[in-house]
């Protein structure tokens, strides 16, 4: 697809391709011939030659596409598929393929087979871009900046800090991931309506040894119709992904010409303007952007599927199949293209500083009402300090030379008191306080609280 590497990456593609969907549920077959014959459901030459055939190779898959369209989903078709191909050798043991299982197992573990391969990569970009904010966060510790609220210059704070704040969600995710996914990473195995009761009594031996078999979590009960698993999975991507559009947002607002304080790493045909040789657009922020536009309506989608028709569904389970796809293709693609590129984002801390100033001093107008509102009270300091920021900006003057002029604040604030409350360093709160302590939690992988 032409998109696919712009909008996810190769090895998500790889993962999620019909492929790897195919093989899952193939080895989801095998290891359940193995279980069964493990346990004597089954002969052990039957799952031998099972087993073996097992391979996607076998199979045609543009074959089984077209044969789901009548079956109502792709396994049907693989299976009597994989009948036929396993009794062309040997057919005592075709009668014992998909022994006791249903459709249903097949779809979904194969699914969660991949599932686990995906989030095994987004786990590894999660620590990527955990460790490239956390060194960001500390060599611009003391950065300043402005902090901007609605849209505009609110008060001086550190490039540091902002970035620290993106790390304390990231770990937050990763503390989600590591917490779900003994969760969702669980078999699938329940026969027609969740019984088992086509093994006669041998149910919960052949579903042991088949989660063992594929190194998956063993569940009480069958989750045929209960898609909270799933949704769960969904429902984390979605708020990754909203985390990742909250970063790309920050980005590329900085990015702008008027403001100029960071650029995406530059390289030959990075960004670049079919027409204006001068650009250079914020291109993984646009993608993840795109991203975190997307996957909140793929994850209602899961979310409207949910209240599933007693012990098997219909159409909700099916409205799953290229939904949840999508969501691991988009979410994981933009994580993939954030990691890759936060550790070459270019930072420029005199643009940030030229800006700090370009108010004229109207930055500081909050410090000057917490200094003044000690010796005078709050109101009339605000009050003094919004009649200066008026007059500062109407006259086009730096607030505090208005505010030498001010007899208001004589006797209240000295000159020295002036100079100190108009230097950016001296109202950064506990800023600095809050990169360590976010570095820390992340070096120390921990996850997030």
């Amino acid at each position: 697809m032409l998109y696919d590497e712009l909008f996810s990456c190769s090895e998500l593609t790889e993962i999620l391709s019909d492929h790897a969907c195919i093989h899952g549920m193939l080895q989801f077959e095998a290891a359940l011939a193995k279980a069964e014959a493990q346990t004597g459901v089954i002969p052990k030459g039957a799952a031998q030659k099972i087993t073996e055939l097992c391979r996607v190779e076998n199979f045609d898959l543009a074959l089984l596409a077209k044969e789901a369209a009548t079956a109502g989903n792709v396994a049907i078709p693989l299976l009597r598929q994989l009948t036929e191909v396993v009794a062309k050798q040997d057919k005592d043991a075709a009668r014992f393929v998909h022994w006791g299982a249903t459709s249903q197992d097949t779809i979904d573990t194969g699914f969660v087979l991949q599932l686990r391969g995906a989030l095994a990569l987004a786990e590894a970009d999660l620590n990527r871009l955990i460790d490239s904010l956390a060194t960001l966060a500390t060599a611009h510790r003391n950065t300043l900046v402005a902090a901007r609220t609605w849209m505009q210059q609110a008060l001086p704070t550190t490039f540091g800090f902002i970035v620290a704040g993106w790390l304390d969600a990231v770990l937050r995710h990763r503390g989600r991931l590591q917490e779900i996914k003994p969760r969702v990473l669980s078999l699938q195995f329940g026969g027609a309506v969740g019984t088992l009761a086509a093994l006669r009594g041998n149910g919960q031996k052949v579903a042991a040894a088949l989660a063992s078999e594929l190194g998956l979590g063993l569940t009480d009960v069958s989750w045929h119709s209960h898609r909270d698993r799933m949704v769960e999975i969904a429902g984390f991507f979605g708020l990754l992904t909203g985390t990742l559009g909250k970063i790309a947002r920050d980005i590329s607002l900085h990015t702008q010409t008027e403001i100029g304080e960071l650029f995406e790493p530059a390289s030959p045909r990075r960004g670049g303007s079919s027409t204006m040789p001068h650009k250079h657009n914020p291109v993984t922020c646009a993608i993840v952007l795109a991203a975190a536009t997307r996957v909140p309506g793929l994850v209602s989608t899961l979310f409207a599927a949910m209240p599933q028709e007693q012990q098997r569904a219909l159409g909700g389970w099916q409205a799953e199949w290229e939904t949840t796809p999508e969501i691991l293709r988009l979410s994981g693609g933009a994580l993939h293209h954030l990691a890759n590129m936060v550790p070459g984002l270019a930072v420029d801390a005199e643009r940030m500083l030229q800006n700090l100033e370009s108010t004229r001093g109207l930055i500081f107008a909050e410090a000057l009402t917490v200094a003044l509102a000690d010796r005078m009270g709050k109101m009339p300091a605000y009050l003094l300090v919004e009649a200066a920021c008026k007059k500062a900006a109407a006259e086009q003057r730096h607030l505090k030379n208005v505010l030498r002029e001010e007899p208001g604040i004589h006797g209240h604030l000295t000159s020295a008191d002036l100079e100190a409350l108009f230097d950016a360093r001296n109202y950064l709160g506990d800023a600095e306080e809050f990169v360590s302590r976010i570095v820390a939690r992340a070096q120390s992988k921990l996850p997030g609280s």
